[in-house]
């Protein structure tokens, strides 16, 4: 083969299909027994569709990754809404990002968006430098609001404090002074019309992609006769952990079928930042307009313990991944891609655009020649392919 792909997420995926495009032969595997990687999509025992590691809202600005991920799916176009209950005894929900529904229901106020952008002015605790997420927000909402919707939320998600955090956490959560509920505002908000599950069987189904689940890197690297790998791992686990585990954020999933509840939530996720062990409900038929007579949730509870889904920034931490990181780059032919790879806290469409650079890079770097082309013909009728 001309290149090993680990992992068959996004950033395998895309980076598989590129080369494949080129003419390369490209094998991927991944240690789960499915493809799609935390994005993977499947049909419960109720025949409702759901998410098995937790809900994936795809929203971009990018027409180039819109355009590409075009090719593989049909789209349901979807805009992602959000309620947060700060006290469970009150039961009372508000629209999460903040806006001014948020603002007036909570405090009983009936201001315009004037007299919102006043209020956050007087409520703001101004922080010169930001440099954590307890700078962000204080400077945002000021502390009651912080105290109501983020501090909790924040402990439980990510096992630290908002001052324990890279500014760059929190300021993923917009505030806003008028009545848009949307969770994002990109200019392309939808779901994967048959879900993502099939949109990435359409990405990885090329002559010059095999296709392996259900095997470790550890189990193949040994044996594997590459020009080229792409590692889409954790980078500490690539090095064996030779400075240390970085640290990474688990999520355990608990899900579970309504027979007969038609809808649970108004809304597709229902946020409970001060209150149970979990940090938020998912109803996934809002996200994937599926109808059925009962419906299937998600409750998510963050662990430090499990497979890790999300890179912990702070200072520390980025410390410890440039030391992995400049192993990295002394590696000769081998490529490190992705939210774990790269220890970025990236969005899905970001994923993407990294992968198109990536692959794109390296099919100018190691263009498909003529011979190599007539030898791969030559190879793959031999062995029946």
């Amino acid at each position: 083969m001309d290149c090993l792909i680990v992992g068959a997420g996004f950033a395998g995926a895309v980076c598989a299909r590129e080369l494949a495009d080129a003419g390369h032969t490209v094998l991927v595997i991944d240690k789960r027994k499915h493809i799609a990687g935390n994005a993977y999509d499947r049909l419960d025992a109720h025949g409702v569709l759901i998410h098995q590691y937790g809900p994936h809202i795809f929203h971009t600005n990018s027409d180039k990754v819109f355009e590409y991920l075009s090719r593989f799916t049909e789209w349901r176009p979807y805009e992602h809404r959000v309620l947060a209950v700060p006290d469970v005894r009150s039961g009372r929900s508000y629209p999460l990002p903040i806006n001014r529904t948020t603002i007036n229901q909570l405090y009983g106020l009936d201001l315009d968006e004037a007299g919102i952008a006043a209020f956050l002015e007087r409520s703001r605790e101004p922080r010169d430098p930001i440099r954590t997420s307890e700078d962000v927000v204080l400077n945002s909402v000021g502390p009651d609001l912080c105290n109501k919707f983020f501090r909790g939320y924040t402990r439980k998600q990510w096992g630290r404090d908002l001052s324990e955090l890279s500014g760059g956490v929190a300021a993923r959560i917009p505030t806003r002074c008028n009545d848009d509920d949307r969770y994002f505002t990109d200019r392309f908000q939808a779901m994967p019309l048959h879900g993502y599950t099939a949109m990435f069987e359409r990405l990885l189904d090329h002559p010059g992609i095999d296709v392996r689940t259900g095997i470790a890197y550890e189990q193949i690297v040994s044996s594997a006769d590459c020009r080229m790998t792409i590692f889409s791992g954790p980078i500490d686990a690539y090095y064996d952990h030779r400075f240390g585990p970085l640290p990474y954020r688990s999520l355990r999933f608990e899900h579970e079928h309504l027979a007969g509840t038609a809808q649970l939530q108004s809304v597709g996720t229902v946020n409970y930042p001060n209150d149970h062990d979990y940090t938020r409900i998912t109803e996934f038929k809002h996200l994937t307009g599926q109808q059925h007579a009962g419906s299937s949730i998600v409750r998510e509870y963050p662990s430090a313990d499990g497979d890790p889904y999300y890179p912990i920034p702070n200072p520390a931490n980025e410390a410890l991944f440039k030391r992995y990181e400049a192993l990295a780059e002394a590696e000769n032919d081998v490529y490190f891609i992705g939210r774990l790879a790269q220890y970025r806290y990236y969005n899905m469409d970001q994923v993407v655009a990294a992968a198109l650079a990536l692959s794109r890079r390296l099919n100018a770097e190691h263009a498909v020649t003529p011979a190599h082309a007539h030898y791969q013909t030559t190879a793959s009728a031999a062995l029946g392919a």
